[in-house]
């Protein structure tokens, strides 16, 4: 079941990219973006008494779900579409700094027949006045990366579960935060990593579940895919999405901090096919850059002709490839790359590696049991015999409905369900904050000669004695997708 990737780009925008053009982010320069190597070391020192545990956890059934939308560029208008066709949701609000992007979605809800949500906009902090609603359920947070700690803490204070956009967390002070306010307020923080809901990686899990690799003790991923063009492109602040970045908020990153900036996508399905914090966990890493050979030159080309380029001409861009090595609690290792600035066909590797036997996604998807690829027949028989129920239900659905070839949908259809039934959901706060604590870790590692440092155990021991998330509905499935 190859992924075609022109599809794949043309039906969401930039592999969970994280609202491209939301105009929530305040105006700044590029400089406060960066981290603080020191605090990083400190955060990491923290000890957690675990309050609560959340993986696991079934919160109180919510048979209808009113959800309130932030950040409404690409991502957030597409999940506002995606959330249509689910029973059970109601869209009560929209927030997005810019009118344009909060009235556009508007008016798709009218397209569907839905009631008018409450309109937020104009504002930077206008999202507070949306997460204060009393009559919401759920937040859905599709900002830029430097709000998604403070919209999720500040929602979870006001009583709302949270589903937020990749990565959850800038800096392991954030992971904290999140993981303390989750326990203590006993609300879901789930990331969004769509990843862990593509159909090959979810084939794959499955058949890892069931033994067939045998003993898994390696994983690869990756996030590679040139955005050279997104992230030097100037947004159109009246136009709900148009390929850029809102505040060029993505190069600000790009500019201030060295490291794997985003790791997610192709660790999350790599550390649910190992079990961690559900019997293993991230024991420490080491991560290592080249430098940069491609956005300091394209910064200095358009700064000689365009002023507007200017405040990046100091910067130290991160360099090109990021290559990060973990090592688990129980010897097994994970490598994760992260390049977005220099020519590579696009790529998530997601390589599962067991004493049995091996899957690799890219270029082609290919599983061997033995010494050999399997053949095409094989292949076959294999996603016939091994595809989990989760797919079977919604599969063919969500490729009607899109979002990265359909992942988003399962993705969004699985955290309703599990919100409806009363179910703990796919990815804990501790997954969330983890798989994001790659990118501040890394920073530290490449600024310190790759010198190995520890990820946190955010669950506070628990991992020890967590059990993994089912993907084969032995419980809940009930919610209904409607008409396409």
């Amino acid at each position: 079941m190859a992924t075609n990737r022109r599809n794949f780009l043309k039906t969401a925008t930039l592999a969970g990219a994280g609202a491209m053009a939301s105009g929530l982010l305040p105006g700044c320069a590029p400089k406060q973006a960066a981290s603080n190597l020191e605090e990083i070391l400190e955060s990491v020192k923290k000890s957690h008494t675990q309050k609560f545990n959340m993986s696991g956890y079934a919160a109180p059934a919510i048979p209808t779900v009113r959800i309130g939308i932030i950040g409404l560029g690409d991502r957030g208008s597409g999940a506002v579409e995606r959330l249509s066709y689910i029973e059970g949701v109601e869209i009560k609000a929209l927030g997005d700094k810019r009118e344009v992007c909060v009235k556009e979605s508007q008016k798709y809800l009218a397209s569907t027949g839905r009631p008018a949500a409450r309109e937020f906009f104009g504002d930077e902090n206008i999202w507070k006045k949306l997460v204060e609603i009393p009559d919401l359920d759920l937040i859905y947070i599709c900002t830029p990366w430097i709000l998604h700690t403070p919209i999720s803490v500040y929602s979870m204070e006001n009583g709302k579960h949270v589903a937020c956009e990749v990565p959850i967390a800038r800096t392991i002070d954030e992971a904290w935060q999140l993981v303390e306010t989750s326990e203590k307020t006993r609300k879901h923080c789930m990331m969004l990593e769509n990843c862990c809901y593509d159909f090959f990686e979810l084939l794959t899990l499955n058949m890892a579940r069931q033994g067939m690799f045998g003993d898994i003790i390696h994983g690869e991923g990756a996030y590679i895919h040139n955005l050279m063009d997104y992230n030097f492109k100037k947004p159109l602040d009246d136009k709900q999405a148009d390929g850029a970045y809102t505040d060029m908020w993505r190069l600000k990153e790009n500019a201030t901090r060295n490291g794997s900036l985003y790791p997610t996508h192709g660790l999350g399905p790599v550390c649910q096919a190992l079990n961690i914090n559900c019997g293993d966990k991230m024991d420490y890493l080491s991560s290592v850059s080249t430098f940069d050979f491609t956005m300091g030159p394209k910064e200095k080309e358009l700064a000689s002709t365009d002023p507007f380029y200017s405040p990046w001409k100091d910067s130290n861009f991160r360099g090109n490839m990021n290559t990060t090595i973990v090592k688990t609690a129980l010897g097994k290792t994970i490598m994760i790359q992260h390049d977005v600035s220099s020519i590579h066909p696009y790529s998530r590797i997601h390589l599962v590696k067991g004493t049995k036997g091996m899957v690799r996604k890219y270029p082609d998807e290919l599983i061997a049991l033995g010494e050999d690829w399997a053949d095409d027949i094989k292949m076959k028989e294999l996603y016939d015999k091994f595809t989990p129920e989760i797919v079977k239900r919604v599969g063919e659905t969500a490729k009607k409905v899109g979002g990265h070839g359909g992942m988003d949908f399962i993705m969004d259809w699985r955290l309703i369900d599990c919100l409806r039934n009363g179910l703990p959901v796919d990815q804990s706060v501790y997954d969330g904050v983890a798989w994001s604590s790659i990118a501040p870790l890394s920073e530290w590692s490449v600024a310190n000669r790759s010198q190995s440092i520890d990820v946190p155990d955010f669950t506070g021991g628990s991992w020890k004695t967590n059990k993994p998330h089912g993907i084969n509905l032995e419980t809940g499935g009930t919610t209904k997708v409607l008409d396409i």
